[in-house]
C-alpha cells in the first residue's frame, strides 16, 4: 500500500485540545471486523464485551516531563529542550531535540530554570534537529532527576495548542503508569478508571503489562511514497515472563487477547515464537506494522483516532482491514468523535 492510501481531512474542531471529565466517559465505537457493523457507545461499556479469562495487555510505561525552556549563554534566545532519552547515566548525556535548532551549535551552553541552576552543554549534534547534550550538576542521580522533574513540563503534543494546565500532569498519564522512560502518552490506556478496571477485574478479566517506553518515532511522519522504505525509531520494550504466561494461557485456552493500544500491540508483535506465542523480551523494537500483515498475539484491540498519514493509522488498517477503517473514520468525523490524544476510543473485535 502507498502512503497516500492513509489521507483523510479531519475537520479542526475534532482535535481534542482537553480530555474528559471523567477517563471512562469518552465515546466508544466498537467495529466488529467479521460482519463491518459499527457501534456507538461509552467507554465504560467496554466491560460488555469481555469475559472471564480474557486477557488485556497494557503499556505500563511512565511519562515523564520532557519539555524544558532555557537559554543560550550571551544571547539569552529561548531555547526549547525536549529529552528523548538519557544516553549515559554516569556523565548525564541526553538525547535531545531543540528548537529552533539553527541558533544551536556544539560548544554552546544552556541555563535553565529561573536561577540558572541547572546548565547543559551541547557536545554533538546528531541530527538537523537532534543534538547530545552533557549536563554540569554536582549533586546525585537522584537530585538531578529531581531538578529535571522540577524545570520540565509535561511533553503534551504539539497539535494540542494552548497551555500546558496542571491537570494534565495527571491526565496525560494512565493510571497503572509505573515505569518512566516515555515521551508520549500510550493513549489507549488513557481512558481506564480505577474503578472501571475493579468492575473488569471482579468480571475475571485479567491484565498483563509490558513496557514500551514511546519515543518520538512514534510520531515521525512518513515521507516516502513506498511504505517498505520507512524506518522506525527503536524504542526500549520489555515483556516479562509473567506477561508472557497470563497471555499464552489466554490463546491457549481460546480467550480474547486484546492489546490496549498501538504500542502494546507493536510490543507483542516484536516477540513471537515459531509455534505463534509470545516470548520474552528485554531489548529494542522498531517494529512498522502496515498492511498486509498477519497478527500473531492479540485477536481485539482498543485505540484512539489518529492522525492522517500516521504509522499508527496503518497499524490500524493492518488490524481492521483498510476499507472497514476509512469507513469507520468517515462515520467517526460525521459524529464528530473527538481525535487523538485526549480524544475517543475504539474497540476493534
Amino acid at each position: 500500500m502507498k502512503l497516500s492510501e492513509f489521507d483523510f481531512q479531519l475537520p479542526e474542531e475534532l482535535i481534542a485540545n482537553y480530555p474528559t471529565e471523567n477517563r471512562d466517559e469518552s465515546r466508544l465505537m466498537v467495529l466488529h471486523r467479521d460482519t463491518g457493523k459499527i457501534e456507538h457507545k461509552m467507554f465504560k461499556d467496554v466491560l460488555d464485551y469481555f469475559d472471564e479469562g480474557d486477557v488485556m495487555v497494557r503499556n505500563n510505561t511512565k511519562v515523564f516531563p520532557a519539555r524544558m525552556y532555557g537559554n543560550k549563554e550571551k544571547t539569552g534566545a529561548k531555547i526549547e529542550v525536549f529529552l528523548l532519552r538519557e544516553l549515559n547515566r554516569e556523565s548525564l548525556l541526553w538525547d535531545v531535540l531543540v528548537d529552533p535548532a539553527r541558533k544551536i551549535r556544539i560548544g554552546n551552553k544552556l541555563y535553565f530554570g529561573d536561577d540558572e541552576s541547572l546548565v547543559a552543554e551541547v557536545i554533538d549534534n546528531t541530527t538537523s534537529r537532534g543534538r547530545t547534550l552533557r549536563f554540569l550538576f554536582d549533586g546525585s542521580y537522584d537530585e538531578f532527576k529531581a531538578k529535571i522533574t522540577e524545570l520540565g513540563e509535561t511533553p503534551l503534543p504539539k497539535y494540542i495548542t494552548r497551555q500546558v494546565e496542571p491537570e494534565d500532569e495527571e491526565r496525560f498519564q494512565t493510571i497503572y503508569a509505573e515505569v518512566e522512560g516515555a515521551v508520549a502518552a500510550p493513549t489507549a490506556g488513557l481512558h481506564f478508571s480505577r474503578q472501571l478496571l475493579k468492575r473488569l477485574e471482579l468480571k475475571g478479566v485479567e491484565f498483563a503489562e509490558i513496557t514500551l517506553h514511546i519515543g518520538l518515532g512514534t510520531f515521525r511522519q512518513v515521507e516516502v511514497e513506498d511504505l517498505t522504505k520507512h524506518k522506525m525509531d527503536s524504542e526500549q520494550t520489555i515483556i516479562s515472563e509473567k506477561t508472557v504466561e497470563i497471555v499464552n494461557r489466554a490463546k491457549l485456552n481460546k480467550k480474547k487477547v486484546c492489546a490496549i493500544g498501538t504500542t502494546s500491540m507493536r510490543a507483542i508483535e516484536t516477540s513471537v515464537s515459531t509455534d505463534g506465542l509470545l516470548k520474552p523480551f528485554d531489548g529494542w523494537t522498531n517494529k512498522f506494522i502496515f498492511p498486509p500483515y498477519d497478527f500473531s498475539i492479540a485477536d481485539c484491540m482498543i485505540t484512539n483516532f489518529h492522525t492522517p498519514l500516521s504509522t499508527l493509522l496503518m497499524m490500524i488498517s493492518a488490524f481492521a482491514g483498510h476499507d472497514l477503517m476509512m469507513e469507520a473514520y468517515k462515520e467517526a468525523i460525521k459524529e464528530k468523535y473527538r481525535f487523538y490524544s485526549y480524544g475517543d476510543a475504539m474497540l476493534i473485535l
